[in-house]
Protein backbone atom coordinates (compact mmCIF):
# COMPACT_ATOMS: atom_id res chain seq x y z
CA UNK A 1 0.00 0.00 0.00
CA UNK A 2 2.96 2.43 0.82
CA UNK A 3 3.64 2.19 -3.23
CA UNK A 4 0.69 4.31 -3.77
CA UNK A 5 0.98 6.73 -0.44
CA UNK A 6 4.04 7.77 -2.33
CA UNK A 7 3.00 8.23 -5.26
CA UNK A 8 0.23 10.41 -4.44
CA UNK A 9 2.52 11.98 -1.57
CA UNK A 10 4.79 12.97 -4.57
CA UNK A 11 2.02 14.23 -6.66
CA UNK A 12 0.00 16.68 -4.23
CA UNK A 13 3.76 18.34 -3.12
CA UNK A 14 4.71 18.79 -6.76
CA UNK A 15 1.16 20.26 -7.59
CA UNK A 16 1.72 22.79 -5.04
CA UNK A 17 4.85 23.74 -6.13
CA UNK A 18 3.40 24.11 -9.65
CA UNK A 19 0.29 26.07 -8.46
CA UNK A 20 3.03 28.31 -7.07
CA UNK A 21 4.64 28.92 -10.35
CA UNK A 22 1.24 29.51 -12.15
CA UNK A 23 0.09 31.69 -9.60
CA UNK A 24 3.69 33.79 -9.95
CA UNK A 25 3.41 34.39 -13.20
CA UNK A 26 -0.32 35.56 -13.08
CA UNK A 27 0.79 37.90 -10.73
CA UNK A 28 3.22 38.96 -13.36
CA UNK A 29 0.56 39.58 -15.96
CA UNK A 30 0.81 43.45 -15.89
CA UNK A 31 4.74 43.48 -14.91
CA UNK A 32 6.97 45.16 -18.16
CA UNK A 33 8.98 42.48 -20.28
CA UNK A 34 8.24 39.93 -17.65
CA UNK A 35 8.44 36.10 -19.09
CA UNK A 36 6.40 34.06 -18.11
CA UNK A 37 7.72 30.48 -15.98
CA UNK A 38 7.44 27.06 -17.77
CA UNK A 39 6.26 24.51 -15.58
CA UNK A 40 6.21 20.51 -16.62
CA UNK A 41 5.75 16.87 -14.49
CA UNK A 42 8.54 14.20 -15.22
CA UNK A 43 8.23 10.58 -13.25
CA UNK A 44 11.41 9.02 -11.37
CA UNK A 45 11.49 5.60 -10.93
CA UNK A 46 12.76 4.52 -7.72
CA UNK A 47 14.69 1.34 -7.71
CA UNK A 48 16.73 -0.36 -4.84
CA UNK A 49 19.79 -2.27 -5.23
CA UNK A 50 22.11 -2.13 -8.27
CA UNK A 51 20.11 -3.56 -11.15
CA UNK A 52 22.04 -7.29 -10.63
CA UNK A 53 19.00 -9.32 -9.01
CA UNK A 54 15.79 -9.93 -9.49
CA UNK A 55 14.45 -8.29 -6.81
CA UNK A 56 16.69 -4.90 -8.22
CA UNK A 57 12.86 -3.68 -9.84
CA UNK A 58 11.27 -0.42 -10.08
CA UNK A 59 9.01 -0.57 -7.34
CA UNK A 60 7.99 3.04 -6.68
CA UNK A 61 7.67 6.18 -9.00
CA UNK A 62 7.86 9.61 -7.49
CA UNK A 63 6.57 12.69 -9.66
CA UNK A 64 8.80 15.59 -9.45
CA UNK A 65 8.01 18.91 -11.09
CA UNK A 66 10.67 20.34 -13.64
CA UNK A 67 10.81 23.99 -15.11
CA UNK A 68 12.21 23.94 -18.60
CA UNK A 69 13.14 27.58 -18.68
CA UNK A 70 11.08 30.29 -19.78
CA UNK A 71 8.47 31.23 -22.51
CA UNK A 72 10.78 33.67 -24.48
CA UNK A 73 7.32 34.67 -26.86
CA UNK A 74 7.87 38.57 -27.28
CA UNK A 75 4.81 40.60 -25.29
CA UNK A 76 2.51 43.30 -26.81
CA UNK A 77 4.12 46.31 -27.51
CA UNK A 78 2.45 49.75 -26.62
CA UNK A 79 3.43 53.38 -27.42
CA UNK A 80 3.86 55.18 -23.94
CA UNK A 81 5.40 58.59 -25.25
CA UNK A 82 8.22 58.91 -22.82
CA UNK A 83 11.32 59.28 -24.40
CA UNK A 84 13.19 57.01 -21.93
CA UNK A 85 10.71 54.03 -22.48
CA UNK A 86 12.21 51.30 -24.97
CA UNK A 87 10.87 47.86 -26.01
CA UNK A 88 13.06 44.96 -27.51
CA UNK A 89 11.56 43.88 -30.85
CA UNK A 90 11.78 40.71 -31.49
CA UNK A 91 14.40 38.28 -29.54
CA UNK A 92 17.06 40.75 -27.64
CA UNK A 93 17.68 41.83 -24.24
CA UNK A 94 19.14 45.25 -22.60
CA UNK A 95 22.11 44.68 -19.91
CA UNK A 96 22.25 45.74 -16.46
CA UNK A 97 24.73 46.15 -13.94
CA UNK A 98 23.45 44.16 -10.38
CA UNK A 99 24.35 45.01 -7.10
CA UNK A 100 27.24 42.27 -7.05
CA UNK A 101 28.96 44.01 -10.02
CA UNK A 102 27.97 41.05 -12.53
CA UNK A 103 25.88 41.91 -15.94
CA UNK A 104 22.49 40.45 -15.98
CA UNK A 105 19.88 41.00 -19.04
CA UNK A 106 16.12 41.97 -18.99
CA UNK A 107 13.37 42.84 -21.37
CA UNK A 108 11.94 46.01 -19.19
CA UNK A 109 12.60 48.95 -20.81
CA UNK A 110 10.76 51.30 -17.98
CA UNK A 111 14.16 53.82 -17.71
CA UNK A 112 14.46 56.93 -15.98
CA UNK A 113 18.04 58.57 -14.42
CA UNK A 114 18.16 58.64 -10.72
CA UNK A 115 20.35 61.33 -8.58
CA UNK A 116 23.83 60.64 -9.54
CA UNK A 117 22.50 61.40 -13.57
CA UNK A 118 22.73 57.37 -14.54
CA UNK A 119 20.39 56.01 -17.06
CA UNK A 120 18.64 53.09 -14.32
CA UNK A 121 15.70 50.74 -14.83
CA UNK A 122 12.77 50.33 -12.65
CA UNK A 123 14.06 48.61 -9.88
CA UNK A 124 17.15 51.30 -9.76
CA UNK A 125 19.91 48.35 -11.35
CA UNK A 126 22.18 51.01 -13.57
CA UNK A 127 21.66 50.33 -17.78
CA UNK A 128 24.96 49.14 -19.68
CA UNK A 129 26.09 50.53 -22.71
CA UNK A 130 28.97 50.07 -25.30
CA UNK A 131 31.39 51.76 -22.84
CA UNK A 132 29.91 50.96 -19.27
CA UNK A 133 27.18 52.30 -16.97
CA UNK A 134 25.57 54.94 -19.23
CA UNK A 135 25.92 58.65 -17.79
CA UNK A 136 24.09 61.59 -18.92
CA UNK A 137 24.40 65.16 -18.40
CA UNK A 138 22.68 67.28 -15.64
CA UNK A 139 19.00 68.66 -17.31
CA UNK A 140 19.87 67.02 -20.90
CA UNK A 141 16.97 65.75 -22.39
CA UNK A 142 17.39 62.50 -23.72
CA UNK A 143 16.68 60.71 -26.58
CA UNK A 144 16.79 56.92 -27.66
CA UNK A 145 17.10 55.59 -31.02
CA UNK A 146 16.23 52.24 -32.68
CA UNK A 147 19.57 51.04 -32.73
CA UNK A 148 20.24 51.94 -28.97
CA UNK A 149 21.85 55.22 -29.13
CA UNK A 150 21.48 57.89 -26.34
CA UNK A 151 21.61 61.24 -27.40
CA UNK A 152 21.67 64.13 -24.97
CA UNK A 153 20.50 67.64 -25.54
CA UNK A 154 21.99 70.18 -23.30
CA UNK A 155 18.87 72.82 -22.36
CA UNK A 156 19.74 76.38 -24.20
CA UNK A 157 21.93 74.91 -27.06
CA UNK A 158 20.15 74.33 -30.80
CA UNK A 159 18.81 71.40 -31.67
CA UNK A 160 21.82 70.71 -33.84
CA UNK A 161 24.06 70.35 -30.77
CA UNK A 162 22.64 66.54 -30.17
CA UNK A 163 25.83 64.90 -28.27
CA UNK A 164 25.92 60.95 -28.37
CA UNK A 165 26.78 59.70 -25.08
CA UNK A 166 26.98 56.22 -25.71
CA UNK A 167 24.93 53.08 -27.07
CA UNK A 168 22.47 50.80 -24.75
CA UNK A 169 24.35 47.35 -25.19
CA UNK A 170 21.74 45.04 -26.40
CA UNK A 171 22.48 41.56 -26.75
CA UNK A 172 20.47 38.19 -28.18
CA UNK A 173 22.04 35.13 -26.74
CA UNK A 174 21.01 31.72 -27.38
CA UNK A 175 17.88 31.43 -24.68
CA UNK A 176 19.37 27.77 -23.93
CA UNK A 177 22.07 29.34 -22.18
CA UNK A 178 20.05 31.83 -20.28
CA UNK A 179 19.28 31.41 -16.69
CA UNK A 180 16.27 32.81 -14.55
CA UNK A 181 17.34 34.41 -10.97
CA UNK A 182 15.45 34.82 -8.26
CA UNK A 183 15.33 38.67 -9.23
CA UNK A 184 13.85 38.12 -12.62
CA UNK A 185 16.81 38.80 -14.23
CA UNK A 186 18.11 36.55 -17.06
CA UNK A 187 22.37 35.50 -16.76
CA UNK A 188 24.50 33.42 -19.15
CA UNK A 189 24.93 29.73 -17.94
CA UNK A 190 28.37 30.22 -17.37
CA UNK A 191 28.47 33.71 -15.94
CA UNK A 192 30.49 35.51 -18.87
CA UNK A 193 29.03 38.91 -20.69
CA UNK A 194 27.25 38.06 -23.34
CA UNK A 195 29.00 39.82 -26.84
CA UNK A 196 26.76 43.07 -28.42
CA UNK A 197 24.37 42.26 -31.18
CA UNK A 198 24.55 45.18 -33.57
CA UNK A 199 21.00 43.45 -35.09
CA UNK A 200 18.58 43.87 -31.87
CA UNK A 201 16.49 46.98 -32.50
CA UNK A 202 14.36 49.04 -30.38
CA UNK A 203 10.79 50.91 -30.35
CA UNK A 204 11.52 54.11 -28.96
CA UNK A 205 9.33 55.49 -26.38
CA UNK A 206 7.71 52.32 -26.21
CA UNK A 207 7.24 49.37 -23.64
CA UNK A 208 6.44 46.06 -23.87
CA UNK A 209 4.13 43.87 -21.85
CA UNK A 210 4.14 40.92 -20.30
CA UNK A 211 3.89 37.47 -22.17
CA UNK A 212 1.90 35.83 -19.75
CA UNK A 213 -2.00 35.02 -20.80
CA UNK A 214 -4.17 35.64 -17.84
CA UNK A 215 -6.84 33.11 -19.37
CA UNK A 216 -4.35 30.33 -20.15
CA UNK A 217 -2.90 31.16 -16.20
CA UNK A 218 -6.30 30.91 -14.60
CA UNK A 219 -7.04 27.34 -16.44
CA UNK A 220 -4.04 26.18 -15.28
CA UNK A 221 -4.57 26.86 -11.51
CA UNK A 222 -7.91 24.62 -11.46
CA UNK A 223 -6.18 22.15 -13.30
CA UNK A 224 -3.37 22.24 -10.38
CA UNK A 225 -5.84 22.67 -7.80
CA UNK A 226 -7.80 19.37 -9.44
CA UNK A 227 -4.85 17.33 -9.65
CA UNK A 228 -3.93 18.57 -5.78
CA UNK A 229 -7.40 17.09 -4.75
CA UNK A 230 -7.27 14.19 -6.60
CA UNK A 231 -3.39 12.95 -5.18
CA UNK A 232 -5.46 13.85 -1.52
CA UNK A 233 -8.40 11.45 -2.42
CA UNK A 234 -5.50 8.89 -3.20
CA UNK A 235 -3.91 9.18 0.20
CA UNK A 236 -7.37 9.21 1.77
CA UNK A 237 -7.93 6.42 0.09
CA UNK A 238 -4.45 4.57 1.10
CA UNK A 239 -5.35 5.08 4.80
CA UNK A 240 -8.76 3.45 4.61
CA UNK A 241 -7.81 0.43 2.64
CA UNK A 242 -4.92 0.06 5.79
CA UNK A 243 -7.22 0.77 8.17
CA UNK A 244 -9.29 -1.94 6.45
CA UNK A 245 -6.58 -4.68 6.15
CA UNK A 246 -5.53 -3.80 10.15
CA UNK A 247 -8.80 -4.95 11.34
CA UNK A 248 -8.80 -7.70 9.10
CA UNK A 249 -5.59 -8.80 10.49
CA UNK A 250 -6.48 -7.96 13.86
CA UNK A 251 -9.83 -10.71 13.70
CA UNK A 252 -7.58 -13.50 12.72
Amino acid sequence: MDRLIYTAMSGSAQALEQQAIVANNLANASTTGFRAQLETYRAVPMSFGDGSTINDNTTRTFVLSSTPGADYTPGPIQQTGNPLDVAIQGAGWLSVQTADGNEAYTRAGNLHIDENGQLVNATNQVVLGNGGPVSVPPGAQITIGKDGTVSALTPGDPPKAVVIVDQLKLVNPDPQTLTRGDDGLFRTADGNPADADPTVTLAPASLEGSNVNPVSAMVSMITNARQFQMQTQLLENADKNDQSANQILSFS
